[in-house]
C-alpha cells in the first residue's frame, strides 16, 4: 500500500514538472519580454464587482470608509502642483458642446438688453419716487448710485446660459460675477419673492420649521446684478442633530457655496454660481432696504448686537433671529437666474420626493419597482429627464442633501433641458452619515450617464481625488473654511458608494443595460465633437 502510495505521488510530481517545464514556464516567459505581465486579466473576482473597464479610469474600492491619506497601491502618486488644474484640464472636461443654434441659447443678447434697460428704468422711477416721498416728510434716505455696465458678470452669465448647462467651465463671466457678488456695493436689500407671496401669512397647521427657513433676503449690487443671501444659521463644526427631522433642519450658507463647487466639479453646471461675503447688516441692508416690512424686523439684541428674523409669523420670534457680530455677518450670496418675465421655469415635483410629514412613506420607499412604473410616465418615457434625475441624486447623496422635493427646468428647452440644482442650503448637515435612500433613482432604476460614471471614476483616483479638488476649490471663497476636514472625506467615502451601487446594476444586468453613452470619446483637445443626439 505504501509502495502504491509512494509511486502515485511520484508519477503526480513528475506530471507537474513537465506542466511546469514545458508549458506554464514558457508562457511566463514570454508575458515578461512582452510587458503582459503588468497587465491585470482578472475577472469579476478580483474584487470589481464586474465594472466593465471604461478607459482605464479607477474603480471603487471595497473599504466603506475612506482612510486620510490612503494611496492605492495600483494608484501613481501625487507629484505636488495643483490637482484641480489637472482635473479640469482632463480631456472628459474639455469635451466641447455641439455648435448652439439661436433655439438652443436661453437668451438673445437683444433680449438681454431689452431686460436690463428695462431694470435701469425702473431703478430710476423707484429712485424719484423715494427721493420725492423723503422730501414730503422731511427725512434723509440712503439711494446709492447704480450703474449701467453692458459686461456686467452677471449679464454676461446669463447671456451664457444654454440647453446644456448654466454656464462653460472656461467661461470667465463666472469668475466676474463670483467676484462681484464678494466685494460689489449693495444698494438695495428686500424680501425674496416667495416671502412676499406669502404676505408673513405661514400655514401653522402644516410641519412647523422652527429653523426660520424663509430667513433669506434678495440683494441688489451697484451694476444692478442680484443675489439671494442666506446668513450664517449653524457653526462649521455643528452636525444636524440626531431628533431632527430632515424637513425642520437648518438651512446652511456654507452648504450653498460648497454645492456650487461641487457641481462644478463634476461638470454637471447645473448651481447658479454661489460666493460667500461677510455684510454689514446695518448699512449694507437695514440702511439700504426701502421694503418698511423688512425694516421692522431688525432690532438690536441684549448684546448690542444687529439682528433680524423672517416675517413669517412662526418664526417672527426674536429666538430665531440671526445677528451681527456686532454688525458683521457672513452668508453665502447665490446669483439670480433671468426673470421668469424673460426666462420662464417649470417647477415640477419630484418622483421621488420624500413624505413631508412626522410619519408616512412614500411608494418609492415600499417598492422596490417603483422605477418601472416612472419610465412609464411622461416625461421619463423618453428622453435624459430620467438620467437627469439620477444625476441629481448622485449629487445629493454627496452632499447629503434629503429635501429635494421638486426640481426646475427652463421651458424653453423643454424634456431635454437639464434640471437646476437649486436650494442645496440642507446639504453637508451630517459627516458622519450617509443616506443611501437618496440614492433610490439609481439603485432602482439602474441606469447612469457614461460621462457622468466616467467623471466619477475619474475623482476616486488618487490623483484627482474629490476630497482634494473640493478643498482646493474652495480655498477660493472668502470664507474659510467652507467646508470642515470630516465633511470633505465623507465626500469620499460617498464617492466609492455610488461607484458600487453601480456596480451592482452592472453586475445584475450588465453594462449595455446600465451605462447610457452621451458623448462619443473625450480627446486632449477642446474640439473634440459630441453626440448631437443627447445632451449632459
Amino acid at each position: 500500500m505504501k509502495r502504491d502510495r509512494f509511486l502515485l505521488a511520484a508519477a503526480l510530481t513528475a506530471i507537474f514538472s513537465a506542466d511546469f517545464y514545458f508549458v506554464l514556464l514558457p508562457k511566463l516567459r514570454s508575458r515578461a519580454q512582452s510587458g503582459e505581465a503588468r497587465v491585470c486579466d482578472c475577472g469579476p473576482a478580483n474584487g470589481t464587482l464586474g465594472l466593465p473597464d471604461l478607459g482605464g479610469l479607477a474603480k471603487p474600492r471595497l473599504s466603506n470608509r475612506t482612510r486620510p491619506g490612503a494611496v492605492p497601491p495600483s494608484e501613481p502618486a501625487d507629484d505636488g502642483g495643483s490637482k484641480l488644474e489637472r482635473l479640469l484640464a482632463h480631456p472628459l472636461y474639455n469635451i466641447r458642446t455641439p455648435d448652439l443654434r439661436a433655439e438652443e441659447k436661453l437668451l438673445q443678447v437683444e433680449q438681454l438688453m431689452e431686460y436690463y434697460k428695462k431694470k435701469v428704468s425702473h431703478w430710476e422711477r423707484h429712485k424719484k419716487l423715494y427721493n420725492e416721498a423723503a422730501a414730503v416728510a422731511n427725512v434723509s434716505l440712503t439711494v446709492r448710485d447704480m450703474k449701467y455696465d453692458p459686461d456686467a458678470g452677471w449679464l454676461r452669465f446669463h447671456s451664457g446660459i444654454n440647453r446644456y448647462a448654466l454656464y462653460s467651465q472656461e467661461d470667465p463671466a463666472v469668475l466676474q460675477l463670483l467676484e462681484d457678488m464678494r466685494t460689489m456695493a449693495v444698494v438695495d436689500a428686500d424680501y425674496t419673492q416667495d416671502e412676499k407671496a406669502l404676505k408673513g401669512a405661514c400655514d401653522c397647521t402644516q410641519v412647523v420649521k422652527p429653523s426660520g427657513h424663509h430667513l433669506k433676503l434678495a440683494l441688489k449690487m451697484r451694476n444692478f446684478g442680484k443675489a439671494m443671501f442666506k446668513p450664517m444659521r449653524q457653526q462649521r463644526e455643528e452636525e444636524t442633530p440626531e431628533d431632527f427631522f430632515y424637513f425642520v433642519d437648518f438651512q446652511r450658507h456654507n452648504a450653498e457655496i460648497a454645492a456650487f463647487h461641487l457641481d462644478r466639479i463634476l461638470d454637471f453646471r447645473r448651481v447658479p454660481p454661489v460666493a460667500g461675503r461677510r455684510l454689514n447688516v446695518t448699512g449694507e441692508v437695514l440702511h439700504v432696504a426701502h421694503n418698511e416690512d423688512l425694516r421692522a424686523v431688525f432690532f438690536t439684541s441684549p448684546a448690542n448686537n444687529t439682528c433680524f428674523f423672517a416675517k413669517c409669523l412662526y418664526v417672527c420670534k426674536t429666538e430665531y433671529a440671526v445677528c451681527g457680530s456686532p454688525d458683521l455677518l457672513e452668508g453665502s450670496l447665490s446669483a439670480y437666474l433671468p426673470g421668469l418675465s424673460v426666462a420662464p421655469r417649470l417647477s415640477v415635483p419630484n418622483p421621488w420626493t420624500r413624505s413631508y410629514t412626522f410619519s408616512g412613506q412614500q411608494e418609492w420607499e415600499v417598492n422596490p419597482f417603483f422605477c418601472d412604473s416612472v419610465k412609464q410616465m411622461h416625461p421619463y418615457n423618453t428622453g435624459n429627464r430620467l438620467l437627469n434625475i439620477i444625476d441629481m441624486s448622485i449629487f445629493d447623496f454627496l452632499i447629503g442633501n434629503m429635501d429635494r422635493h421638486h426640481y426646475e427646468v427652463f421651458t424653453k428647452f423643454g424634456d431635454e433641458g437639464f434640471l437646476l440644482h437649486l436650494d442645496n442650503a440642507r446639504g453637508f448637515g451630517k459627516h458622519s452619515h450617509d443616506e443611501l435612500s437618496i440614492l433610490a433613482p439609481l439603485s432602482q432604476c439602474c441606469m447612469i450617464k457614461r460621462s457622468t460614471l466616467l467623471r466619477l471614476q475619474l475623482l476616486a483616483r488618487s490623483e484627482f481625488r474629490l476630497s482634494d479638488v473640493m478643498r482646493e476649490s474652495l480655498l477660493r471663497d472668502s470664507l474659510l473654511p467652507v467646508l470642515t476636514e470630516p465633511h470633505l472625506l465623507a465626500l469620499d467615502r460617498r464617492l466609492q458608494k455610488v461607484l458600487r451601487a453601480v456596480q451592482r446594476c452592472v453586475r445584475r444586468l450588465g453594462k449595455d443595460e446600465v451605462i447610457t453613452r452621451d458623448f462619443i470619446k473625450a480627446t486632449e483637445k477642446p474640439q473634440a465633437t459630441t453626440d448631437p443626439e443627447a445632451s449632459r
